[in-house]
């Protein structure tokens, strides 16, 4: 069992930053690909940034590529988006998302096995 936890969102005009930590309970983190997800109101959850588990691989949707970075720290059991350029279009619930299979980068929310509560991250224009 792997628990996750966000934080680092908050309020930020155009074009500003912001870095969204994920915190993993257990031993096993360093095992798992790690992805974040976004949801905006009234639409569905979609796929952000993964990394695979020892930080090898990474892959981002077209929207966020160039302007997000997603990385980890197994010794810390951490990771990490880092957000610039953001756009009003980015105003999200954000979530961390554990897979189990650590090698495998996906994209789909039904490859993920643990998900975290999510951070609101709000981008003013």
């Amino acid at each position: 069992q792997v628990q996750l936890v966000e934080s680092g969102g908050g309020l930020v005009q155009a074009g500003g930053s912001l870095r969204l930590s994920c915190a993993a309970s257990g031993r096993t983190f360093s095992s798992y690909a790690m992805g974040w997800f976004r949801q905006a109101p009234g639409k569905e959850r979609e796929f952000v940034a993964a990394i695979s588990w020892i930080g090898g691989s990474t892959y981002y949707a077209d929207s966020v590529k160039g302007r997000f970075t997603i990385s980890r720290d197994n010794a810390k059991n951490t990771v990490y988006l880092q957000m610039n350029s953001l756009k009003p279009e980015d105003t999200a619930i954000y979530y961390c998302a554990a897979n189990k299979i650590g090698a495998r980068i996906a994209t789909m929310t039904g490859a993920y096995d643990y998900w975290g509560q999510g951070t609101q991250v709000t981008v003013s224009s």
